[in-house]
């Protein structure tokens, strides 16, 4: 499986990010995408990518060597940050963006349910990095939520220079779901779907996904997939948890999970333009 959506960089894994990365490979996560989403973080997701040791777990109590999964980088500003970017921030993000391991632009879009930042910085903010992601032909990847379409609005004055484009954690309408799929974008799921109280409209929206659209995430730390059983102890989510929305988006399609596995697989190696596996 690939996670195309994880906090990594985030300091919620600063004490035992070896240990996360060793339980995502033993659930089957071979791969995944870690989020930049200032440049800070945008950094800190190149260093993990590039970092040799950080795809082998070892210690003391590990007789042998433990491959870890593989990690690439997405490089960009979250629309909560757009308000405290730097007067260089895009050629900072630009330059980030020249790493091989960064695979996509991003995370950017509009956030108009918390607004954390005025809307107008990052409407203008997130028009510089589909900008960047035309120029460098790489993939974007989107947050939008409630921006009552400004975020597809925007997007179509840049579409069809644009590689390719992912909404990331989809938790909109049947009407935004529609608009996304008419202009060929990847819709990713993540443990919203587990939630039987703000996710519901998504049991039966995921199964209008093209087969070929959809790829699942986790959002870690974020949205721990409430259909775990047992419950963790924690209420942080992590890339070992995706078996459990692979579960449940398998169980809204009428599908296996196995199918579910192998199919947003596929769709992330060729989305990401990754090494086949």
């Amino acid at each position: 499986m690939i996670d195309i959506g994880a906090n990594l960089a985030d300091r919620d894994f600063d004490g035992d990010r070896q240990d996360v990365l060793r339980r995502a490979m033993a659930a089957g996560v071979t791969t995944i995408i870690v989020t930049g989403t200032c440049i800070a973080s945008s950094r800190t997701a190149v260093d993990l990518a590039w970092r040799p040791e950080d795809h082998v777990a070892t210690g003391p109590e590990l007789e042998t060597s433990i491959p870890l999964p593989r990690l690439y980088a997405t490089a960009g500003v979250h629309p909560h940050q757009s308000a405290t970017v730097g007067p260089r921030w895009r050629e900072e993000v630009t330059a980030i963006a020249q790493a091989a391991e960064v695979v996509a632009i991003g995370e950017t879009g509009l956030d108009y349910f918390r607004d954390m930042s005025p809307r107008a910085d990052q409407r203008r903010i997130f028009r510089r990095q589909i900008e960047l992601a035309v120029e460098t032909g790489k993939p974007l990847f989107v947050h939008d939520r409630d921006s009552n379409g400004d975020t597809r609005s925007i997007l179509a004055d840049y579409r069809h220079g644009l590689t390719d484009c992912v909404i990331h954690c989809f938790t909109g309408t049947a009407a935004d779901l529609d608009g996304y799929l008419e202009d060929d974008y990847h819709i990713g799921i993540t443990g919203w779907i587990c939630d039987e109280r703000r996710g519901r409209d998504l049991f039966e929206l995921v199964k209008r996904i093209p087969a070929k659209r959809l790829l699942i995430e986790t959002d870690s730390p974020y949205l721990l997939p409430r259909t775990m059983n047992p419950k963790p102890r924690s209420r942080r989510n992590q890339p070992a948890f995706l078996p459990w929305v692979a579960r449940r988006v398998a169980e809204c399609r009428g599908q296996e999970p196995t199918a579910i596995e192998r199919l947003t697989h596929d769709n992330a190696v060729r989305f990401f333009r990754l090494p086949k596996s």
